[in-house]
């Protein structure tokens, strides 16, 4: 009787257990009915995107598959991470949606039914939301005051969409927020003070039509994205106590006033852009730069005097800095002086008087008009003399170039556009088209191949950062080829590099051509590039802030980029291009995080040969080890500096792949966890391995590489239940 009733109490004890545990699972794991109502409810606001098609009563939104365009994270049955991006066009890119100043809904933007103030309403019943984005979906209309509702948000993106006019006040209130993006949209007015928002780190208020003043600020912010708005202010003295501020950004405004010379010296400020305002006075000769600061634009502004050293021509080996068209002495295309007196005269604002408001609007009346009549004569006359000058200067600019290489002591080139391909037009990929360069052109762009504007050096020549007229930044690579090379075989592989264009390679843009009349001097060939300046995968692997965007179904993405890029180089173009310097730090990822393969191998004749003389018995197959070398890094998270560091986490994975499932997933980088189906992680580690395989005939061709890619993409596509992460650990087949 003893036994019978021990064995029933513990019976009855395990199954209430049993349910109790099911209980806090199910309530982990599954959003509660409330919150999935929200969901499709935002469905229907957003008008049936196609990135939540898939979207239906019975989806069990904690266990979607993640994706590039959608993301729904859950914490003990609530939503924490909403990420909705949609494919619509956004304003930079559209004809001016302001029609005669009102808002006109368009193709691409969200129906006349659509009420921003109703979404809203709902997505603020998300009380645990930590992180929401919703971008490029024709949102449009006025930001409600009721976004402060959000009492725990910590990341709000709504960029790329046609939200106008003022940013309300109450984000202000709002003290969790890290990070704020409303880029590309249609924003106006004053921004409001954010200097309450203590633990704001990211404000990216770009490409809309902010203004006048510049906002205020919290000193802990570490990035600051300003650009291409309606600043017309002066930058505030207190950014010099701004010590954790890394990137600053607000170029293409009406910025006024000096330069803060401390602003140079912030010790963690990396990126600097102030181009394209109308910044005036002289940089001190006393400023001295961060150790960090690498890069500074200061370039179409109205600055004057000497660059002090730090930025100026002794500091070409540490950072790069362009200054183009100011007013500055000893530096290269400059205006005259005269240029930006006139100029400053015109933007400095009238002093303010303390008069009574009557007098107050005469004497700004009768000073405004009188300033504008002054103002407007000295305009025109400065347009005129600016003319005649440049005219006088690009003739003389001209006669100088046709005249410098004359001398005796330098070889004599002749600029050969015949070897220019016609322009290629790609707009299946939206790529740039191909053109010809003239050796002025690039001469100008990169301050006539200033020291200061030098990249890197190594087997494939000089790399130079530059500008062209319009805007564009790019990279200009030097090549010398051997003396003896026949014209026609050079035509031919001008053509192949023609043909170097795919979205995931950085873009060829063209190319020029210098011979020299003395047979033994050879020929220099300009290979022209995009420059890619969203950073490369390591810094967003190794970056926490750029690190949380990367989840495993991003990283598949990306991957899936490079191992195309790299395909595309072994057999989209004839002969095949091997041997490639693939690294994880020559992987740029643009603003959309679309991978670009840098610094890949340009097939031509070089002077100089690499160390290997590029005669690797296996040249595909080392790309391939590569290949596998960057997929090791994105799964464990780890940053490689060495091959002992490959051998050892490859061993690793063997391991874990061979033990269970748990112990794969303790060797993945922790940061991805909930976000992959084990199917998809345990084909890329199993990939990964044997890319990294030693013998290299035993390593898998790229095609390869690109369908198991595909196969683990489908794999995590497929993922719509916690079911899927079974123990699954059948052969795959992958080459062996």
């Amino acid at each position: 009787m003893n036994k019978n009733f021990k064995f029933w109490v513990c019976f009855s004890l395990c199954y209430i257990a049993s349910i109790l545990v099911g209980f806090v699972s199910i309530s982990e794991a599954q959003v509660n009915p409330a919150e999935a109502r929200i969901l499709l409810q935002l469905q229907k606001y957003l008008e049936y995107p196609e990135s939540l098609k898939s979207w239906q009563q019975w989806t069990d939104f904690c266990y979607q598959p993640p994706s590039p365009s959608v993301i729904v994270v859950c914490s003990n049955g609530h939503i924490t991470e909403l990420t909705v991006i949609g494919n619509r066009t956004s304003p930079s890119q559209t004809s001016n949606p302001l029609s005669g100043g009102k808002f006109a809904v368009s193709q691409q933007t969200l129906s006349e039914k659509f009420s921003l103030d109703s979404l809203f309403t709902v997505i603020t019943k998300l009380t645990a939301l930590k992180k929401l984005s919703l971008v490029s979906l024709g949102i449009w209309g006025n930001l409600p005051a009721k976004i402060s509702r959000f009492h725990t948000l910590e990341v709000l993106n709504v960029s790329a969409n046609f939200i106008y006019g003022e940013i309300p006040s109450q984000i202000s209130s709002m003290k969790s927020l890290r990070s704020i993006v409303l880029s590309d949209n249609l924003l106006s007015g004053n921004v409001p003070d954010l200097s309450s928002l203590q633990v704001l780190q990211e404000l990216d208020l770009s490409n809309n039509k902010l203004g006048p003043d510049f906002p205020s600020l919290g000193s802990n912010v570490v990035s600051i994205i300003l650009r291409n708005n309606s600043l017309r202010s002066q930058i505030p003295s207190d950014i010099k106590t701004f010590n954790q501020l890394q990137r600053f950004d607000a170029s293409s405004n009406n910025l006024i006033g000096p330069v803060p010379g401390s602003m140079l010296s912030l010790p963690a400020l990396w990126y600097l852009n102030l181009a394209e305002n109308q910044l005036t006075g002289e940089l001190p000769k006393s400023t001295t730069c961060g150790k960090r600061l690498w890069f500074v634009d200061i370039s179409r502004n109205l600055l004057v005097g000497q660059l002090p050293s730090c930025v100026g021509s002794e500091s070409g080996k540490y950072r790069k800095v362009l200054s183009v068209w100011n007013c500055l002495s000893g530096s290269r295309f400059q205006h005259p002086a005269k240029f930006c007196q006139r100029q400053a005269l015109a933007v400095i604002p009238p002093p303010k008087k303390k008069n009574s408001v009557h007098d107050q609007e005469n004497s700004g009346i009768k000073f405004g008009l009188i300033f504008g009549i002054i103002g407007g004569t000295l305009l025109l006359a400065g347009t005129v003399v600016s003319l005649i000058w440049l005219i006088y200067k690009t003739k003389s600019r001209d006669a100088e170039y046709l005249n410098k290489y004359d001398k005796s002591t330098r070889p004599s080139p002749v600029v050969d556009s015949k070897y220019g391909p016609k322009s290629m037009r790609m707009p299946t990929l939206g790529l740039p088209s191909y053109q010809s360069f003239t050796l002025q052109e690039l001469e100008e762009a990169t301050n006539n191949f200033d020291s200061v504007n030098l990249v890197a050096e190594g087997s494939q020549g000089q790399i130079y950062r530059g500008l062209l007229q319009g805007g564009s930044a790019i990279l200009v690579r030097c090549i010398k080829v051997k003396e003896k090379h026949s014209s026609k075989a050079l035509k031919q592989q001008l053509e192949v590099i023609s043909q170097l264009r795919h979205q995931n390679l950085v873009c060829v843009l063209g190319h020029c051509v210098v011979t020299y009349k003395e047979r033994h001097q050879g020929s220099t060939i300009f290979v022209v590039f995009e420059h890619v300046t969203n950073g490369s995968l390591r810094e967003h692997l190794t970056d926490w802030r750029r690190k949380d965007r990367l989840k495993w179904p991003q990283r598949m993405t990306i991957s899936m980029g490079i191992a195309r890029g790299v395909h595309f180089l072994h057999t989209g173009i004839v002969p095949g291009v091997f041997g490639n310097e693939l690294s994880i730090k020559n992987i740029l990822l643009d603003e959309s995080l679309t991978p670009k393969v840098s610094n890949y191998r340009i097939p031509l004749p070089y002077k100089v040969d690499t160390p290997n003389g590029q005669h690797a018995a296996n040249p595909d197959k080392d790309d391939v080890y590569q290949v596998g070398v960057i997929l090791l890094e994105l799964l464990t998270g780890r940053q490689i500096t060495s091959e002992t560091q490959v051998n050892e986490l490859k061993q690793e994975l063997e391991r874990s792949l061979a033990e269970s499932a748990s112990a794969l997933q303790h060797a993945i980088d922790l940061s991805m966890r909930g976000t992959y189906a084990y199917q998809s992680i345990k084909t890329a580690v199993e990939l990964a391995i044997n890319c990294l395989c030693n013998d290299p005939s035993r390593r898998p061709p790229m095609e390869d590489v690109v369908w198991h890619l595909q196969y683990s993409i489908q794999a995590q596509q497929t993922w719509t239940s916690s079911g899927n992460l079974a123990l699954n650990s059948g052969n795959l087949g992958l080459h062996k």
